[in-house]
């Protein structure tokens, strides 16, 4: 690729031209629409997030790809919106060949940390530590077709999770579902549900986070097609009883922050919900749901095949990269010990949800 060079931006001096372009080379590469790839994504963390930069990729004088990233100190850079988002790399023309090392250095990093990496980003799979299954439903012929395929793969979830709706409309109130609630009542009542299920479970609040709340509420403003939060609520008795906000183009679905009020746990709201979410998607032109990386029974169900993510980083030899390694690997290397390794994760869980019911006493 002659005249090859790296132009870095913040997001905000993307030009019209370049989101544009920056989909339309995500459309010719053939990879699914995730809106977390979108730069509607990428500008709506760099409002939050003041580090973050995308690097122009120029081959005679125009855009071929683009990469999105955060930069920090000693030059740590890591995938945008890491921690929440659910697929990461860049966004490249067919055949572009790039060698991730000198990128890093065109963007004056010493290092770029991912943990979904998608498959296909050929310049950073070489330095993944760690291979993970993304369960995804695929709902191009329907939701009838879909459900056919549940009930051969599951035999029974579909009938007992119809059940307990029917209990619930009985014993609770009536149920309605809202596919694109706007009530920030129920957002609110979301995110108070999911932080108590991170501090339940021992696991960092991500609500306590300001820019990850902030980064909610400006997704659920966008009325951008491509990269637009939603969400959708399930009520019973006209009170919130599960909700979901994910992240949406015109044809994925990305599963995000789903959660339900515990005191209807016996019905499984949050299993109801996801049926209703996934009819509703079907008929609004969603080919693809994306249920994102990490164990959960309830996506073995529903799944119809799995993507691969990676995690891992990109390091330089350069003093900013070791700082990276001795603060992030060892303990990327433990993660990698427990998870693999189905008694003592087990084990580990356990313990980190009597941590999570000792802190709420």
């Amino acid at each position: 690729m002659p005249d090859k060079r790296v132009v870095v931006l913040r997001p905000d001096e993307l030009s019209p031209d370049d989101v544009k372009m920056w989909r339309e080379i995500r459309t010719e590469s053939g990879a699914p629409a995730n809106p977390f790839l979108d730069p509607a994504f990428t500008r709506a963390v760099g409002r939050v997030r003041p580090g973050t930069r995308v690097a122009v990729l120029l081959g005679d004088g125009s855009p071929v790809g683009y990469f999105p990233y955060e930069a920090g100190p000693w030059g740590r850079g890591r995938a945008v919106g890491l921690g929440v988002s659910d697929s990461q790399g860049a966004v490249s023309r067919p055949g572009i060949r790039l060698d991730a090392r000198r990128l890093l250095r065109a963007c004056g990093l010493s290092s770029w940390e991912f943990d979904n990496l998608e498959a296909g980003q050929g310049w950073f799979e070489p330095y993944a530590a760690e291979e993970l299954a993304s369960p995804v439903v695929d709902l191009a012929e329907g939701y009838e077709r879909y459900a056919e395929g549940l009930r051969e793969r599951s035999p029974g979830f579909l009938r007992q999770t119809l059940a307990k709706e029917r209990r619930l409309a009985r014993r609770v109130g009536e149920v309605r579902f809202d596919p694109d609630c706007r009530d920030p009542r129920a957002l609110e009542a979301l995110m108070a549900w999911k932080s108590a299920q991170y501090r339940r479970t021992g696991r960092r609040d991500r609500f306590a986070q300001e820019w990850i709340t902030r980064l909610v509420g400006l997704l659920g403003e966008s009325e951008d097609r491509e990269c637009r939060g939603v969400l959708s609520v399930l009520y019973a008795a006209d009170r919130p009883v599960a909700a979901h906000f994910g992240l949406r183009s015109r044809t994925v679905l990305s599963w995000w922050f789903p959660a339900y009020d515990r005191a209807c746990a016996r019905y499984s709201p949050g299993l109801v919900l996801q049926l209703r979410m996934l009819r509703a998607a079907a008929a609004d032109g969603v080919e693809t749901v994306d249920l994102g990386s990490g164990p959960a029974r309830y996506k073995e169900s529903l799944k119809t095949r799995d993507l691969r993510v990676y995690e891992g980083a990109v390091v330089r030899p350069v003093p900013g990269g070791a700082v990276h390694w001795l603060g992030r690997e060892p303990a990327r290397a433990a993660r990698r010990f427990v998870r693999n390794r189905p008694r003592l994760a087990g084990a580990a869980a356990r313990t980190l949800e009597e941590l999570g019911r000792l802190r709420e006493r």
